[in-house]
């Protein structure tokens, strides 16, 4: 089996029960051509580099899944009866590298610590022994 990946692109007025069915869809595909399902990220509605079928901005889906070219001409078939999907891109990706998914996560925030000239000046004191300093 070869991986593959597949983005589409949504309309963006699309419900989240449209958008459902239509993952539910490309999901069943893989399932029934005996493919491996891996991965559905949801990207989130972005600009478009040009209106399509006047839509200036389309919601964009990634599908990480094994499989064979028959699955890959039956769910691309599908895509394009569509009506809800504006694009999609499907590649063979068998021999590059595995990326690993970067999670993103919220900036820590340390708490600010200050310190007064006369603990940092005790704390040199302290460190150097007495009549050696300044010699």
């Amino acid at each position: 089996m070869r991986k593959y990946e597949t983005i589409y692109i949504l309309q963006p007025d699309l419900g989240e029960d449209e958008i459902k069915n239509v993952a539910d869809k490309v999901q069943d595909v893989i399932a029934s051509f005996k493919g491996d399902f891996h991965r559905l990220e949801d990207w989130g509605v972005r600009k478009l580099a040009y209106p399509i079928r006047k839509c200036a901005r389309g919601r964009y889906l990634y599908l990480r899944y094994d499989g064979g070219r028959e699955l890959i001409a039956e769910l691309e078939r599908r895509l394009r009866l569509d009506e809800k999907v504006l694009r999609y891109q499907s590649v063979n990706i068998t021999d590059q590298p595995e990326k690993p998914v970067v999670e993103k996560k919220a900036p820590v925030t340390e708490p600010e610590t200050t310190e007064t000239p006369e603990a940092g000046e005790a704390v040199e004191a302290a460190a150097t022994p007495a009549g050696t300093a300044n010699e």
